[in-house]
């Protein structure tokens, strides 16, 4: 079974390390998921998020020239709370951008008039 990059496996924890913890893929390969890529959170100690033996579920982030697979959890994760993620295109992501800098000026402006009236009512 080829691993490729991208896809999501279960795998089995076969060792914790400081730096990480190391994954049994299927097809008998194995991979390792840097402390970094444990969780969404700040990871201090790996063996309180993973245990030797336990399954894990883990996407392929990339595999070296030396054929090394790196692993993560966390993007395995964020992937399986967003099951119908659509492409996003540049004008999308542009116009949406432009209606929430436009809220955001209005909302300042309004507030920029509100002290002007505030300042004036005190000076008379």
């Amino acid at each position: 079974m080829a691993i490729e990059v991208g896809h999501i496996y279960d795998g089995t924890v076969t060792g914790l390390s400081k730096f990480g913890a190391f994954v049994k893929l299927p097809g008998g390969k194995s991979g390792m998921v840097h402390i970094s890529e444990v969780s969404t959170e700040y990871v201090k100690d790996i063996s309180e998020h993973l245990s030797e033996g336990s399954t894990v579920r883990v996407k392929v982030i990339s595999v070296d020239e030396k054929g090394r697979i790196n692993l993560s959890v966390r993007k395995a994760m964020e992937e399986e709370f967003i099951p119908d993620k659509k492409p996003v295109s540049f004008e999308d992501m542009l116009s949406k951008f432009k209606q929430e800098s436009d809220d955001k000026f209005a909302d300042f402006k309004m507030t920029k008039e509100n002290r002007r009236s505030d300042y004036a009512k005190r000076k008379k």
